[in-house]
């Protein structure tokens, strides 16, 4: 653990920790305590005693470094001082940059500031302060998934990928047209975990704009942790679809959302198939469950194909859309270079970067995939300039420079400029995360 005072003369502190698996379990541990603060951040209900145990074996699976800040002072009512005043965590785990390219990347969660000691530099201590570690540590892409979308601009995060929320009517109407293959069966929940961490790593490997999971995740997939609590949910089904060859190749969990919901709708949990093929499969899987008349969905691709593979596409209704995975540029030759790209080009461009970790002009070349990213003297001119957000929203195609010039985020300098990025940096299929954190 390390301690730091905020600044001289102040009454905050801020803390970071780690977690080890067989310590921080006591209910009035610093651990449950940092916890309590998340979940007024988020506004859960607070942890029970017994459940800490199991959050921090999950958070010491997943190698989390833990910040809290804490303020000393305050009036004779207040609460616990030990519970922090604002809170941050990070962990590291892998982004899919395009072509199978798996990529260390610096991932940010559980942010909060207490309404109390809102507007006196906590985020921004801790945000520019960590960021700056990373980019020490040689890591040249932060992410993080926002809860609010106006906080982490002005740190230089820009929305990377976007799904969809969907609902589709499974009645009589309801026919997914390609041929069936494979097999589908309803599993143990003491095998999901194995399964669904399996077939994750094959869609991870394949989709661009996916990152690794969590230790939480295959758990909740099998019904071990609920959404609430690290407990048994028992209403969690799961199914699992196996290829001609008895391979597992895709997994859907689900839940009954009762009775008294009109009409009778069946909430997907979790959904991950490593193949177009075994997407429609789940679905076809889904379509077939008796007193079902609607099936919910909240994490379906931009580019869903599953209307297109309807017998009647109306049937599939989109009812919102999300952005999931912002991205930050720490090192822009490190990033582009580990980036995959389908056509060949080149294009030089400024970034603008008030952090000044990307700050600076570049060139950018590609041949035959790979990418050549040399940085230029300061003040030479480029064909383009953007903001850094305006890079990370645009790094994995999930959205065009001609958009974003259009929204003043990108200023061409020469004529063709946004047409030569929109050519590199476009993406077949829209990027697409599944992963909170």
């Amino acid at each position: 653990m390390t301690t730091e005072i905020l600044q001289p003369g102040s009454s905050i502190r801020i803390d970071k920790f780690t977690v080890a698996p067989d310590t921080d379990h006591s209910a009035t541990g610093r651990l449950a305590k940092w916890f309590e603060a998340v979940g007024f951040g988020f506004h859960e209900a607070r942890a029970e005693a017994e459940d800490i145990p199991a959050y921090a074996a999950a958070h010491a699976a997943d190698h989390r470094t833990l910040w809290g800040a804490y303020d000393d002072d305050g009036g004779p009512h207040r609460w616990d001082v030990d519970v922090p005043v604002a809170t941050y965590g990070t962990m590291v785990n892998t982004l899919n940059v395009g072509r199978g390219r798996l990529v260390d990347t610096h991932l940010v969660t559980a942010v909060t500031v207490r309404p109390t000691h809102r507007r006196r530099g906590l985020l921004r201590r801790m945000m520019t302060e960590d960021l700056q570690t990373a980019a020490d540590n040689g890591l040249a892409i932060a992410a993080l998934t926002a809860s609010e979308a106006t906080i982490y601009g002005r740190f230089g995060f820009g929305a990377a990928t976007l799904t969809r929320n969907v609902e589709v009517d499974v009645r009589e109407r309801f026919a997914v047209l390609p041929p069936a293959y494979g097999r589908i069966d309803v599993v143990e929940a003491s095998a999901v975990v194995g399964l669904s961490t399996d077939v994750f790593a094959r869609f991870h490997e394949r989709t661009l704009g996916s990152i690794g999971r969590q230790y939480s995740y295959p758990r909740r997939a099998a019904g071990v942790w609920g959404d609430e609590r690290p407990k048994e949910d028992k209403a969690v089904r799961t199914a699992v679809h196996y290829d001609d060859d008895g391979q597992p190749d895709g997994y859907v969990s689900y839940k009954f959302a009762g009775w008294e919901t009109q009409p009778y709708t069946m909430k997907v949990v979790d959904l991950v198939a490593a193949t177009d093929a075994a997407y429609l499969e789940l679905w076809r899987y889904l379509g077939s469950i008796d007193l079902v008349e609607r099936v919910t969905f909240g994490l379906a691709a931009a580019d869903d194909p599953l209307p297109w593979a309807l017998a009647d596409r109306r049937s599939h209704k989109v009812t919102g859309d999300e952005d999931v995975l912002w991205l930050r540029i720490l090192d822009p030759v490190k990033a582009l270079e580990a980036r995959g790209f389908a056509v060949d080009g080149a294009v030089s461009f400024t970034v603008k970067d008030t952090l000044a970790h990307s700050e600076g002009a570049f060139t950018l070349s590609v041949s035959d995939g790979g990418a050549s990213v040399h940085r230029l003297d300061t003040g030479s001119s480029t064909d383009a300039t953007m903001d850094v957000a305006a890079l990370g929203s645009m790094y994995l195609g999930g959205v065009s420079a001609s958009t974003l010039a259009v929204a003043g985020h990108i200023t061409p300098s020469i004529p063709g400029a946004l047409e030569t990025l929109d050519s590199l940096f476009n993406a077949a299929r829209a990027p697409y995360c599944i992963t909170h954190f």
